[in-house]
């Protein structure tokens, strides 16, 4: 696999697994390490935005894409109260 990245090199890394048919350790590139371990976040919030959507009643383009970002406002008040306030 050819991945283009112009902040990462061609390093790979050892994930603790191995597969089963060969014994052999699979090896990822670092690149896409990385982008799984940043992107988890954004995905979870995708995720969780799709629940409790407040586009699904609207027509305009214009509201939903105000509402869409009140919504993301919204989530993201609430994941930073509820991380700052867990202990």
């Amino acid at each position: 696999m050819r991945l283009i990245s112009t902040t990462h090199d061609v390093t790979t890394v050892n994930k603790g697994r191995k597969d089963r048919k060969t014994n052999m350790e699979i090896k990822k590139p670092y690149a896409v390490v990385q982008y799984i371990k940043l992107m988890k976040d954004r995905d979870r919030a995708d995720q969780y935005l799709s629940y409790y959507s407040v586009l699904k009643k609207t027509v305009k383009l214009s509201k939903k894409l105000v509402l869409y970002l009140l919504n993301c406002v919204l989530f993201n008040a609430l994941f930073a109260y509820s991380t700052l306030n867990t202990k």
